[in-house]
């Protein structure tokens, strides 16, 4: 019997978001092992107090987390845009 252990900073993802990585998570396994594991597959989401996480030998916080997310979507973004205009510029070619 799968069990999968998340650890995640407190108030970084939302109770939706959450709901989703067990979902996820579960459908990975059953795609592994087989449609039989999935009565048997537990997954645990464990949060963690805001600056008890540490990397690097630096504490990191639910604020620092959401803005190192916030920052990746923005790049993210970027690149889309940019790859959108390289469509539109190679259609008229």
């Amino acid at each position: 019997m799968p069990l999968l252990n998340v650890k995640l900073l407190e108030g970084v993802f939302t109770p939706k978001q959450k709901q989703e990585m067990i979902r996820k998570l579960t459908d990975t396994m059953v795609s592994i092992e087989g449609e039989n594991l999935r009565p048997l597959t537990l997954v645990i989401i464990e949060e963690v107090k805001s600056g008890d996480w540490g990397v690097a030998g630096n504490p990191v916080t639910s604020s620092d987390a959401k803005a190192l997310a916030a920052s990746s979507s923005r790049g993210r973004n970027r690149t889309r845009s940019r790859s959108k205009a390289g469509q539109r510029r190679s259609a008229r070619f």
